[in-house]
């Protein structure tokens, strides 16, 4: 039974990999003039979206970027931007294909040797899959909210059966379909059980025993490496659940980890352990996990910093660094 169940494993990864070959683009940011060269880099900066994510749905007039309004500040700052177009819904090694041939596709594009990478959420450990396999394409590495250490949402919905086959059921034939047709990609490949999996704080402690990094420390009392054979580490995160209650998907995004943790010390989605990578430059913005990319069309708190800033300042920090 086990080896039967072993060699399914193997044969479901295979095939989703298949399909993780399959070519995908990498958006460049249309129609941007730099007037300014404060974020402009050594290196193009690639984005990469995390679970539930894309890189724009709709056009490019009238379409909405995941990363909402932060790549055309940058490129306006000086900065050569992209943003990733890998499976909303799929586990971190599949969506790790997918991003590796853009990396590609960005580095001939651009004539570079090297791009710095930005991962949101499950965007995090997906970036890191491109140090693990192709280590000389990565000047950087920036976790926003990652889940680098999974998060117990993840696991909560795998150990209830019920559960998982609603929200399997909901993202496999609804969600996952509605956003790769929404982004201009229906050939992406989604299974909710496999990013569940990568998402859940055993999947992701197995890949990270699996690729182990100096920039996860052994424990969140302690910090991780800066820096490793000249690639550098960065992250941030938010704290808040809840900053503007007319954000209404932010608002239902923003209860699952405050119902699965018993507390408050999370973005909604993400403990702020999780999110602990390289440099930490804050770890307690007050942003929920939605903010943190600017999303939904930029509605946030009244006090709450201006995420379009923060990414900014960063681009300037990787040019400072050289990078």
């Amino acid at each position: 039974m086990l080896k039967s169940k072993k060699l399914a494993t193997i044969a479901s990864l295979a095939l989703g990999l298949a399909f993780a070959n399959i070519s995908h683009s990498a958006v460049n940011t249309p129609n941007v003039k730099a007037t300014g060269t404060y974020a402009k880099t050594k290196y193009p900066i690639l984005f990469v979206h995390g679970f539930f994510g894309f890189d724009r749905l709709g056009g490019d007039t009238f379409g909405m970027d995941y990363f909402y309004q932060v790549l055309p500040d940058l490129a306006r700052n000086g900065a050569s931007t992209f943003a990733a177009q890998v499976s909303p819904v799929e586990s971190t090694e599949i969506r790790g294909e997918q991003l590796l041939s853009q990396v590609e596709e960005v580095l001939a594009i651009t004539g570079k040797s090297k791009l710095n990478l930005i991962g949101h959420s499950q965007g995090g450990p997906t970036a890191r899959y491109i140090e693990i396999v192709k280590p000389q394409y990565v000047a950087s590495l920036t976790g926003v909210g990652g889940t680098f250490r999974g998060t117990q949402v993840a696991d909560s919905v795998l150990g209830n059966t019920a559960s998982s086959a609603v929200v399997s059921a909901l993202s496999d034939y609804i969600i996952g379909p509605m956003i790769t047709w929404a982004s201009g990609n229906s050939s992406l490949p989604v299974n909710t059980n496999r990013a569940l999996q990568s998402l859940s704080v055993a999947g992701s402690t197995a890949f990270n025993n699996a690729h182990p990094t100096p920039a996860l420390a052994s424990s969140c009392s302690k910090s991780g490496a800066t820096s490793k054979n000249g690639v550098y580490y960065y992250s941030w995160t938010g704290t808040s659940q809840l900053t503007n209650a007319l954000d209404l998907v932010d608002v239902g995004a923003s209860t699952l980890a405050p119902l699965t943790y018993g507390n408050l010390d999370n973005d909604g989605v993400v403990p702020r352990c999780s999110t602990h990578f390289g440099k930490v430059i804050r770890d307690n913005y007050d942003l929920t996990h939605l903010d943190e990319v600017n999303l939904v069309l930029g509605m946030r708190g009244l006090f709450a910093p201006d995420p379009v800033d923060l990414y900014r300042q960063h681009a300037n920090r990787l040019k400072q660094q050289g990078l």
